[in-house]
């Protein structure tokens, strides 16, 4: 079984600045049984790869000629099974070129629903050239198909794997620390956690404030008035601007308390696994895909708007023991759960059921090869005969 991984434009798989795609797209593979036989396709332009053996197309070309790029590798290589991440539009019409393969598409965040009939139909479209549809939370897969019934038999989920050894950090010793980490974004909540975070410093001068803001350039507009209502607090509130993963990784090791306070329902949320890995605990809005990341082991505040929030962060930074044995709870649950080990399975899982299912779906229905080799044999060289009725 050859598999192919098709990556979005842009992506280069590089070890050094990946993205939170590409880290669970490698994660999945470098755990994945079936590993040796698969391959992944990318941009070229890593400085480190982060994966062997990549099959990489020049950077920077048009969609146009990309999609000749990728085409011209899948046709090269000639896997069984065909896997496109995120890209919607590009991914089916590469699928639509590849009719004869196992095409799947993988989706990190969730299908927004059509805003008119003709979205519908466009999109339905393009979703209808993948034999399979995964996401990375059964409540993303739900919330689709109440969008697209029709195609409910194709969906399928497989929660983000998290890696611990890159986060896992002890809970009993942390910083009095309450941490943010996400897009600069209104429905990510970063107004109400500046406004709780505010409220809890004024009344615990021990405790201090991080925020771990991504996509800074693009959302620094909306942002900076939220962020410079914390400026009073001078060196108790870190800011770090669209910061690195190893800079995310250590500041989120330090925090004894982290907030997903997202008003959107999310499609899984990287964070909040990431929170419980590092040994946080946790205060998460629990929308989309957030209570799959935490199960019991998040304080859960919906809608997560700052009185509520304030509350809550209040009761963790009263209640050190309660923090402490959330925080342990936390990450044995994602050590276990979300164990890339056991993610990657699953997926394979599923890439061997696809084949089969092919494989089976190929077969004339009246008899299996074994019996249609004998027949065929027993009857070569003699007349067909209709045999009457009665």
């Amino acid at each position: 079984m050859r598999i192919a991984v098709v990556m979005p434009r842009g992506s280069v798989m590089g070890r050094d600045k990946a993205n939170s795609m590409e880290t669970v797209a490698r994660t999945l593979l470098e755990n994945s049984r079936l590993k040796g036989s698969i391959r992944v396709i990318c941009d070229a332009g890593a400085e480190t790869p982060a994966l062997p053996d990549l099959l990489t197309v020049p950077a920077g070309l048009s969609k146009r000629k990309r999609a000749d790029a990728v085409a011209e590798l899948l046709a090269g290589f000639d896997p069984d099974y065909i896997e496109y991440h995120q890209q919607l539009e590009s991914s089916a019409a590469l699928a639509r070129r590849f009719p004869n393969k196992i095409n799947v598409l993988y989706r990190h965040t969730r299908i927004k629903q059509p805003r008119s009939a003709l979205d519908r139909l466009r999109y339905g479209a393009r979703l209808k050239a993948f034999d399979r549809l995964i996401f990375v939370s059964k409540a993303a897969g739900q919330e689709f198909v109440g969008d697209y019934p029709a195609l409910a038999g194709r969906v399928a989920s497989v929660c983000n794997p998290i890696e611990m050894d890159a986060w896992k950090a002890c809970p009993d010793s942390r910083e009095k620390l309450i941490l943010f980490s996400g897009r600069a974004m209104e429905e990510k909540g970063l107004e109400p956690f500046c406004d709780a975070l505010a409220a809890v410093l004024d009344k615990n001068a021990d405790w201090r404030g991080a925020l771990m803001l991504g996509d800074w350039d693009r959302h620094a507009e909306w942002a900076t008035p939220r962020i410079e209502a914390l400026a009073r607090f001078g060196d108790r509130v870190e800011i770090h601007k669209s910061a690195s993963l190893p800079q995310v990784q250590a500041v989120t090791r330090r925090a004894a308390i982290a907030v997903t306070p997202s008003f959107v329902a999310e499609a899984l949320g990287l964070s909040a696994l990431e929170a419980h890995a590092a040994g946080a605990a946790l205060i998460s809005s629990g929308r989309g895909g957030l209570r799959e990341a935490s199960g019991d082991h998040a304080v859960y505040v919906d809608p997560p708007q700052a009185p509520d929030l304030t509350r809550a962060l209040a009761a963790l930074v009263a209640n050190d023991d309660e923090r402490v044995a959330m925080a342990r709870a936390g990450q044995d649950f994602v050590a276990s759960v979300h164990a890339p080990a056991v993610r990657s399975a699953q997926l394979d899982d599923l890439r061997e059921r696809l084949l089969v299912e092919q494989a089976l779906s190929r077969r004339p229905v009246w008899a299996p090869s074994s019996i249609r080799r004998r027949v065929s044999g027993a009857l070569r060289g003699r007349p067909w005969t209709v045999q009457p009725a009665g």
